[in-house]
């Protein structure tokens, strides 16, 4: 792989910190190269998964409130998603600069 290729496959996951979505989009349609579009598909769904986490939550803040539980119960489960949902953030970004890193130092 080139340089300009690992620079593109590179800054796919690079993107999770100024455009986590349009970026990798943009670059699996542009870039004719198989491996480079591979990068881009990880990168995408690397910036989805805390989305989802999120929406996890908010699902699960919906079923438990409609459960009629008790105020500590509600709060005990609010502490608890938001903890899991902060650290599967805090993983999933350190991956995307880790690979990124990678993938950039990698010798052809």
């Amino acid at each position: 792989m080139d340089n300009t290729n690992k620079f593109l496959a590179s800054l796919n996951y690079f993107s999770v910190l100024f455009a986590p979505f349009l970026l990798p989009i943009i670059i699996y349609f542009v870039v004719d190269h198989q491996e480079v579009k591979q990068h881009a598909k990880k990168a995408i769904v690397s910036h989805i998964i805390p989305f989802l986490s999120i929406i996890g939550v908010i699902i699960m803040f919906f079923f438990t409130v409609g459960s009629n539980p008790s105020e500590n119960t509600v709060i005990f489960s609010m502490i608890i998603s938001f903890v899991l949902v902060g650290l599967i953030n805090i993983i999933v970004f350190i991956w995307n600069i880790v690979k990124g890193i990678r993938i950039f130092t990698k010798e052809s």
